[in-house]
């Protein structure tokens, strides 16, 4: 089980990797736990500036929820509500968190390894990826969670072709959808993915965690109706901030600036 996830962190950037690929890198009731736990405490670490979720090996990101975990954690509604709250707990982490997230998909992206991927940020895959919702064939429920992020990311239409179809959809359909950013050839996706990380590492963090607030904001509020005054204020509030000061002094001064996120 301590191997079952495993976390590297270097340069300011932190690699979580499902570390089970004989299971396709499935997680089981443990594992969403224990990732819940190693995203927080990567949130509260200042010198990580960006997360990458990934799957060990080239055939699976992740398999999803692990289907051994049914007669012990899911057999009846009373436990599968014990079961979501690890598994929203998990997701709903990765979503929250402030520092920008990015899921580097190689081989199957299905069903709660899926779900997952679209509580992150960023979804590159390979060429090679593999993708879908396939509940249908299980018996079971797609929470309104999941559904929410689903919905959002590849609308109404989609996300009904593909809960109802059952079918796993190739790299191509999940770029054209939405579901996905970028696809890249499975050669040269690592190399894709790290290079976008580090670009992404030196950048003002108070502008990413922001931004992040603002377009949750403005997904649960798309009228923009009604917006507290914290709300209204978000927008301006890093002109106040040290980073904008370093910022702007860095582009006249002509050099690199050195965010801090204060």
């Amino acid at each position: 089980m301590d191997d079952d996830i495993l976390l590297n962190i270097k340069d300011r950037v932190a690699t979580v990797t499902f570390n089970r690929p004989t299971q396709r890198n499935a997680i089981s009731y443990e594992g969403w736990l224990k990732l819940q736990d190693i995203l927080t405490k990567l949130e509260n670490q200042k010198e990580v500036t960006i997360v990458v979720l990934t799957g060990a090996g080239k055939e699976a990101f992740s398999a999803g929820a692990d289907i051994k975990d049914f007669e012990k954690h899911r057999q009846n509604s009373h436990d599968a509500k014990i079961y979501a709250s690890a598994f929203d707990g998990a997701m709903d982490t990765l979503e929250a968190m402030s520092k920008p997230t990015i899921c580097l998909i190689k081989g199957f992206c299905i069903g709660g390894g899926c779900e997952l991927s679209m509580a992150a940020d960023i979804r590159i895959t390979s060429s090679t990826g593999k993708f879908g919702i396939p509940v249908a064939k299980l018996g079971i429920l797609v929470g309104y969670r999941e559904m929410s992020r689903l919905v959002n990311l590849v609308g109404p239409g989609n996300a009904s072709f593909m809960l109802m179809s059952g079918k796993l959809f190739d790299a191509e359909d999940a770029l054209r959808m939405g579901l996905v950013n970028q696809v890249v050839a499975l050669s040269d996706v690592d190399e894709y993915v790290y290079k976008l990380a580090h670009d992404m590492a030196p950048l003002a963090p108070l502008s990413q965690s922001r931004h992040k607030q603002i377009m949750q904001i403005v997904l649960k509020n798309p009228s923009l109706q009604n917006l507290s005054d914290q709300e209204n204020e978000l927008p301006f509030t890093n002109f106040d901030s040290k980073d904008f000061h370093e910022g702007r002094q860095a582009f006249i001064e002509r050099r690199k600036p050195f965010f801090t996120g204060e």
